[in-house]
């Protein structure tokens, strides 16, 4: 068994923010400045050396602004006219199974000192809520606002999104033991995701007047601030119509992944009499 914690930065990858140019997968639209911190603790069974199981639990903060866009003059100029921005915390929880490949390799049972790198995937889910700020710089929740029309009939194609998803964590990792019970490590966790709206931006822009038919004229008038921000660039200029122009991009659900360095215990398997009879018995060389 192992018991540990993690701690380590969250990346966002999503609609919102990101590089010059236009907008790529992973690390190229990361936006480091809006990077948190985010901790996990975990609790692990070794059936044998070579395979683990692990439940894990995780807390972190992701974020993306379209202000904090570098301009090169490129394709980037219209994400940050945009001007949309959100901040939501993340709460995970998963199982996962982990593979240690150099285990075959090893000539002693001790383990101080060694290197074990791994795989591993599994199955989870996560908690998320968007917010944004408003005009008065209060944080608002956006998903209640259904900016982009979710569950009106007018656009029956957008439905509501669950605050509560599913997720396919995978991996590698690595661990050094600086004694047999007590290891160090460094681990970098993708998360597959089937939704594209952890910031809730996804798709067109709708006709605002939806809004006064499906809100109450207090969150009507937020959704309309939250839906098409671009108003606060030039305030006073008239966009023209903005219904059906792009918002977002509905081909890639957004993502998040992690580097996390671990600090874990392994107990309940050291001083056990088998433990113990086969270092009595193995040979004198090792590496």
């Amino acid at each position: 068994m192992e018991f540990g914690i993690g701690v380590g930065p969250m990346f966002f990858l999503g609609d919102l923010g990101g590089s010059p140019g236009v907008g790529r997968g992973f690390v190229k639209d990361v936006d480091f400045s809006l990077t948190k911190l985010a901790t996990g603790v975990f609790l692990s069974y070794h059936p044998n050396e070579w395979l683990n199981f692990r439940v894990a639990l995780n807390h972190g903060v992701v974020e993306g602004d379209d202000a904090e866009t570098t301009l090169k003059g490129g394709r980037e100029i219209s994400r940050y006219n945009r001007n949309l921005h959100f901040k939501s915390h993340i709460w995970e929880a998963f199982v996962a199974a982990e593979v240690y490949p150099t285990v075959f390799f090893e000539r002693h049972d001790d383990l101080k000192g060694k290197l074990r790198p791994y795989g591993l995937i599994g199955i989870g889910g996560f908690r998320f809520n968007p917010k944004a700020k408003d005009n008065n710089g209060n944080w608002v929740a956006l998903q209640p606002l259904r900016t982009e029309g979710q569950g009106m009939a007018e656009y029956p194609d957008r439905k509501p999104y669950s605050l509560f998803q599913m997720e396919i964590p995978m991996g590698l990792g690595i661990k050094y033991y600086v004694t047999d019970k007590m290891y160090v490590g460094l681990e970098l966790i993708h998360r597959q995701l089937f939704t594209d709206y952890i910031d809730d931006v996804s798709t067109n822009y709708i006709d605002p007047i939806h809004f006064d038919t499906y809100l109450t004229p207090a969150n009507a008038a937020l959704a309309k601030q939250m839906n098409n921000r671009q108003l606060n660039i030039n305030p006073g200029s008239n966009p023209g119509r903005i219904e059906g122009v792009q918002r977002g991009d509905p081909k890639d659900n957004d993502s998040f992944f992690s580097t996390l360095l671990k600090v874990g215990i392994r107990f309940n398997e050291g001083d056990s009499p088998n433990k113990r009879a086969r270092r009595q018995l193995r040979c004198p060389v090792f590496y």
